[in-house]
């Protein structure tokens, strides 16, 4: 059972039209998605076996709220100690403190969100992101978007770091993003971009895995879109037969034209493992 209940909450008040969202938790379960009131940001948590309380602040400069909460580690984990938690946790209650992080459509979002071990479940469907970073240590990370509910702004970048653990992604065309980066040192990537969305922008898609798995599941053919593979001879490979190879490792979509608008390039590289694309 939870031992401390907080929240923690900016009201909704004139003054900016984007936030900064800078958000950091050592260990728990968090989800990060859409509220239905008009408050730009709300916080609720659970907190077990706690030494010290969340630092949370907020502050608006030049019509953007910048709103900061941390929750540090006051027992100093070791990252053995951390890897054992989250290797053998057996529900969400293990991971000791839980959060949820509630967004509202009215605002554009800066996200930076950092989680050292546990679960990340974000859902930005139907909001405005402009861009949205995302570190982890041991923690898995959750990434969706519901089906037609394309990024309600176009985002610059999209990047998912993670030291170890398994990164998915449903969905992940609606991001309406230019760029795309999502870095694993060992553990797996996992990536659905069938649902295609007629972006009028080019998109990047860069995905780099030390030592693990990725699978991708691409848009259909006659979408314009390359995939560039840089592998080695200890990651075994499986991919479409529809995929043309242009060159060394570099391969074609049947829709694929270099001056569409609307290009997609997948750029993939894995050093030990399998990359499997469909």
């Amino acid at each position: 059972m939870a031992q401390i209940v907080k929240e923690f909450v900016v009201e909704e008040e004139t003054g900016f039209d984007a936030v900064q969202l800078n958000f950091s938790s050592y260990k728990g379960v968090s989800d990060v998605n859409k509220m239905y009131i008009n408050d730009p940001v709300v916080i609720h948590s659970h907190l077990s076996k706690v030494n010290i309380l969340p630092d949370f602040a907020y502050s608006i400069n030049n019509r953007m709220l910048t709103v900061d909460l941390n929750h540090s580690d006051v027992e100093q984990e070791s990252f053995g100690r951390s890897l054992s938690s989250k290797l053998f946790a057996t529900s969400e209650g293990d991971f000791d403190h839980t959060w949820e992080v509630g967004l509202s459509d009215k605002y554009a979002y800066f996200l930076d969100l950092h989680y050292g071990i546990g679960l990340a479940n974000v859902d930005l469907s139907n909001l405005k992101i402009r861009r949205c970073k995302i570190t982890t240590a041991t923690a898995d990370v959750s990434l969706k978007y519901a089906k037609n509910a394309k990024n309600l702004a176009e985002m610059d970048t999209m990047q998912v770091r993670v030291n170890m653990g398994t990164v998915d992604g449903v969905n992940m065309t609606n991001a309406n993003a230019r760029n795309m980066i999502f870095e694993v040192n060992y553990g797996k990537v996992n990536l659905n971009f069938e649902e295609h969305v007629e972006n009028k922008k080019p998109c990047q898609i860069t995905t780099t895995v030390g030592a693990g798995a990725v699978y991708i599941l691409l848009p259909a053919p006659q979408y314009p879109y390359l995939v560039k593979i840089n592998s080695t001879a200890m990651c075994r490979k499986k991919l479409p037969n529809y995929l043309t190879e242009l060159s060394d490792k570099v391969y074609a979509s049947k829709g694929y034209d270099k001056d569409a608008k609307n290009l997609m390039t997948f750029e993939i590289d894995v050093s030990v493992g399998s990359l499997i694309l469909k």
